[in-house]
């Protein structure tokens, strides 16, 4: 599933090509949507909410979509692409730009003032203007008993993090994935979350995502790397589920450099 990164970029580019211009082409394949023609109507702006992004446009209306595991939006210079993939669940273009949703897992129109009732679950975002770290630790404290690689991953306390900044914070700061989070003082519990936040900023930045130094040719710490010598101790890098089923995730770790407490 996209990291917060990547939808925080994609909301910037469909801003940078739609905000201020006149809609004069939507095509929603989506059931609910499918007679909506929002046409005429001018883009006032494109936002992320964690791994939501909000497309909101005059007359008080927002188009809510969800990436989920397989989902983009592709921005093109007018008049677009001839075709466009059958998986394409959206299409909102001006004059200039031709935005491309495909394989979008949610796809909503909602009134603007109603946008809590699509994401007003979400804790902090570790992105956006509201971020708030006494909320999110709070809420992370609260989870006392939880292993703290799946709490992580649970965007009602901060919105943004998926596995990969999951796994790759707990490893740069050699905490276990089940380490519970009572078993963290609160300086610790911070600093692996502030890891994950700095690195989703830094990488907003960037089209290839990257948690090692520049001078590394490997992008990635432990995430993707099974099996593979972990780059600080050599010891196979391991992958196992964390989380009940069937919302179980898989988190990415060194046995070694990140030793389970219990």
């Amino acid at each position: 599933m996209p990291e917060g990164d990547t939808v925080w970029r994609t909301a910037r580019r469909l801003h940078l090509a739609l905000a201020g211009r006149e809609l004069t082409r939507t095509d929603l394949r989506w059931p609910s949507l499918a007679t909506v023609d929002l046409t005429g109507r001018t883009t006032l702006e494109v936002v992320a909410r964690g791994k939501h992004l909000l497309h909101r446009i005059e007359g008080g209306l927002t188009l809510h979509s969800h990436l989920r595991m397989e989902g983009s939006w592709r921005v093109h210079p007018a008049p677009g692409p001839r075709r466009v993939p059958s998986t394409t669940r959206a299409v909102v273009a001006s004059t200039e730009f031709v935005a491309v949703g495909t394989s979008l897992g949610m796809l909503d129109l909602a009134d603007t003032r109603a946008e809590d009732d699509l994401v007003g679950h979400l804790g902090p975002d570790l992105l956006g203007p509201d971020w708030d770290r006494d909320r999110a630790m709070a809420g992370y404290a609260a989870a006392g008993s939880r292993p703290l690689g799946e709490a992580l991953l649970d965007q009602r306390i901060a919105a943004g993090i998926g596995t990969m900044y999951a796994a790759e914070s707990l490893f740069l700061r050699r905490v276990s994935p089940w380490t519970t989070v009572a078993e963290l003082t609160t300086d610790q519990l911070w600093r692996v979350v502030d890891t994950a936040r700095q690195a989703l900023l830094v990488n907003c930045a960037r089209a290839v995502q990257r948690t090692t130094p520049d001078t590394m040719r490997e992008l990635k710490w432990v995430h993707g790397r099974a099996d593979r010598p972990c780059l600080n101790c050599g010891t196979p890098i391991r992958v196992d589920p964390i989380g009940a089923a069937p919302a179980d995730r898989v988190m990415f770790h060194c046995p070694v450099c990140q030793p389970r407490t219990s």
